[in-house]
């Protein structure tokens, strides 16, 4: 049956590990130029793997290694064996380039399929799918996923948030797939409208492509009267439905083992953590044809830890931040994650913000531009002054704007500022 979780133990699937994963650095090394390169530099062969651990012998595949072979350098198979293509946005550069043979993106809609079957989803639900498409992975991997699964999908892509509304009251679905904060400019454009989010037809909403607090989590569900679950994937990886938390625990993320490795390493040194530590979280595939990933630095920070619904598969935690979006702030380690925390422990203030760097002079400053739920009121924002500065050690200006004054996300979030 489509979308079924493997009945495994973990020595089984340890050893259908070390299999995929001696393929894949073959693959790498015949096909790919950069992977035997970089292999040669290391002085490592896909030969010189006989255990899981070897693994950390092996180079790192980074962003700039991919935008360096752009377009379709990191390919394994010829291109008119391709059947599509995906591709970032390309705001800080090049864009990075990923490709799909047939056999891969079966693969992935049956994980993508998986992942809304742990969510909770059935055959027969009505999804609708607010991930943007196109050359982001979300859209069209949500959608591959829930026909797979037999789901009746609603392809709605982002935007046009009136229309959003009106398709939900409409088509009645049971499940929504989108960024958690674009779902709160929905279900302020429900409330705009007089409709009470808490009585439409929704009871599953899967959010991704955006880091997103428990605190954030339990605001959704209070306000929607749903199952916020989360999941987790990255375009150079294959895209969303590398790991899926489960509905009946809600404890974090289990990663689809068998066709993904991962690995958690301190992002200065590079040292493999185990498991239980905080650090970088690094990928690599098992069963890509088109274009095998090694050691790929999300840049995500997270921890490994036993799996709990599946026993076999080790779950993430939720991404906490990414090494790129930290802000340093007169030498303290800040996450936009820990600001928004705090927000949503003031009654009054509404989930909707902006950190702004700036340095005024010789030392940084930031300040928090968030919406209040009705009108500004000054003890909102001295209140979450005193939160920041006892909870996260820094201390912040905070600006308390009219509600819907912050322009909302129709995709993913950006929540820093950096004037400096």
């Amino acid at each position: 049956m489509s979308g079924e979780i493997p009945d495994i133990d973990r020595a089984a699937l340890e050893a259908l590990q070390l299999r995929r994963l001696r393929a894949t650095l073959e693959r790498a090394w015949e096909h790919v130029p950069h992977h035997r390169r970089a292999f040669e530099a290391a002085g490592v062969h896909p030969r010189d793997l006989t255990v899981l651990t070897d693994l950390g012998r092996f180079p790192f595949t980074t962003k700039a290694d991919l935008r360096a072979n752009y377009p379709f350098g990191m390919f394994a198979v010829p291109r008119d064996q391709v059947n599509r293509i995906h591709a970032s946005s390309g705001t800080t550069g090049k864009p990075t380039v990923v490709g799909y043979t047939a056999d891969d993106l079966d693969a992935w809609s049956e994980l993508m399929a998986r992942s809304i079957r742990a969510a909770g989803g059935r055959p027969g639900d009505v999804v609708h799918v607010a991930y943007g498409y196109g050359l982001f992975t979300g859209g069209l991997g949500a959608h591959y996923g829930a026909e797979r699964l037999g789901c009746t999908v609603v392809p709605v892509s982002g935007g046009m948030t009136p229309r959003q509304v009106q398709l939900i009251t409409d088509f009645e679905p049971r499940i929504i797939m989108v960024t958690p904060s674009y779902f709160l400019a929905i279900l302020d454009e429900m409330e705009a409208q007089g409709i009470n989010p808490r009585r439409t037809s929704l009871e599953i909403g899967i959010f991704g492509a955006e880091p997103w607090t428990d605190e954030m989590r339990r605001a959704i569900e209070a306000r929607a009267g749903i199952r916020a679950v989360d999941i987790y994937g990255l375009s150079e990886v294959m895209g969303p439905g590398v790991s899926q938390e489960a509905a009946a625990t809600q404890d974090g993320l289990h990663v689809w083992e068998d066709h993904f490795l991962p690995e958690i390493i301190d992002p200065v040194t590079h040292e493999v953590l185990p498991d239980g530590s905080e650090g970088e979280l690094v990928f690599t595939s098992l069963t890509k044809q088109a274009m095998p990933v090694v050691r790929y630095r999300t840049r995500d920070l997270t921890t490994l830890l036993p799996g709990t619904a599946y026993p076999a598969f080790r779950r993430m935690r939720k991404v906490t931040g990414r090494t790129d979006d930290m802000m340093i702030v007169r030498g303290v380690n800040v996450f936009p994650t820990q600001i928004e925390e705090q927000i949503l422990a003031v009654p009054g203030l509404a989930p909707h913000y902006l950190c702004v760097l700036t340095r005024p002079g010789s030392l940084d400053e930031l300040t928090v531009r968030v919406e209040s739920q009705e009108h500004p009121d000054p003890t909102l924002g001295a209140a979450l002054v005193e939160r920041i500065k006892q909870h996260v050690g820094v201390t912040a200006r905070v600006e308390v704007v009219e509600p819907h004054a912050l322009t909302r996300s129709l995709g993913k979030a950006k929540r820093i500022d950096d004037q400096r």
